[in-house]
């Protein structure tokens, strides 16, 4: 697929900004799980659990057996692959953002999280790939609007080694998920048969899983963390169905239309939304104060640089 051809850019920022909805439900229920007393490595370790399930299940029932093992068949065949891409991508960066969880609001994890929108060119051009200037000034604008959210926090009065606690693991976490996605692009767009089976977003994000299990089994054995509450386990699988199932897979299946560079950061942009979303889901569900107007200021920087992205994608 060439630079020019494939899906307009509003289509790629429309499913992105249905994914980021989705998606935003992961910082609220972590948030409301962290208050509730519930371990962060629970957190991030059952999601992943009931992903592999979920997702086995959908396609044993769509696809049939067959197909099922054919995914299976090319986990183990690149076995070292999938450990990677999926240890980092999906293990790596989930278990920072439910660590932060545990010292930040949800609605701020999220904002932190959009350092992931800087981080995406980076990662892009580490793989060899060149991002336009012209999209990177928009990039830069979000970038501002994160900054400006996280300043709101520290003029809150909130200690500094609490803010880091909530921002350096999601910086991490930022950097880890491009480059997990990145890996599976390359192999989507690869000129072999194992690139057929990533044609699914439901195939790709399960072998995903797949390849993470082991980085929270290493957690649960290092942590030793108590039981879960019944709470944490429905909690989590509520994530694991709309954020790590629906969410992932259409996020996934966009990013993957296109090996254009602009258009894989426009979408990869479109997860900046989560901001919002997340706001106001905690503001319903946890009864969360509304945000000063120093907040709402970041909030606009954040969706000024998604509109421009989108509309830059017109000209």
């Amino acid at each position: 697929m060439s630079a020019t051809s494939g899906p307009t850019m509003p289509r790629l920022v429309g499913i992105g900004l249905l994914a980021a909805a989705l998606f935003s439900i992961t910082f609220v229920l972590n948030r409301a799980m962290s208050l509730g007393g519930g371990h962060w490595v629970w957190s991030a370790s059952l999601r992943y659990v009931d992903m592999a399930v979920l997702l086995a299940l959908w396609l044993l029932l769509r696809r049939g057996p067959a197909y099922l093992g054919a995914v299976l068949r090319l986990f183990r065949a690149r076995l070292g692959f999938w450990l990677l891409a999926g240890g980092i991508g999906f293990g790596v960066f989930y278990a920072c953002c439910c660590f932060a969880a545990d010292h930040a609001p949800g609605w701020i994890v999220a904002a932190t999280w959009q350092l992931t929108i800087l981080a995406t060119p980076f990662v892009l051009r580490a793989f060899g790939a060149r991002v336009p200037l012209h999209g990177l000034l928009f990039l830069g604008l979000i970038f501002l609007g994160v900054v400006i959210l996280n300043l709101q926090r520290v003029s809150t009065g909130v200690g500094l080694a609490q803010v880091l606690a909530g921002v350096v693991p999601v910086m991490v976490a930022a950097i880890a998920y491009p480059v997990g996605n990145q890996l599976l692009n390359r192999a989507r767009h690869a000129r072999d048969s194992a690139a057929v089976l990533l044609c699914d977003p439901v195939a790709s994000v399960l072998l995903l899983t797949l390849g993470a299990l082991p980085v929270f089994m290493v957690l649960i054995v290092a942590f030793r963390p108590p039981p879960p509450g019944m709470g944490q386990v429905g909690a989590t699988a509520v994530i694991a169905l709309v954020a790590g199932c629906l969410a992932t897979t259409l996020f996934l299946y966009a990013r993957n239309l296109s090996n254009d560079a602009l258009r894989i950061a426009a979408v990869d942009a479109t997860q900046a939304a989560e901001v919002g979303f997340a706001l106001v889901g905690e503001m319903f569900m946890l009864g969360m104060p509304p945000p000063d107007l120093l907040a709402w200021a970041g909030l606009l920087a954040v969706m000024g640089g998604l509109v421009g992205f989108t509309l830059q994608g017109r000209n």
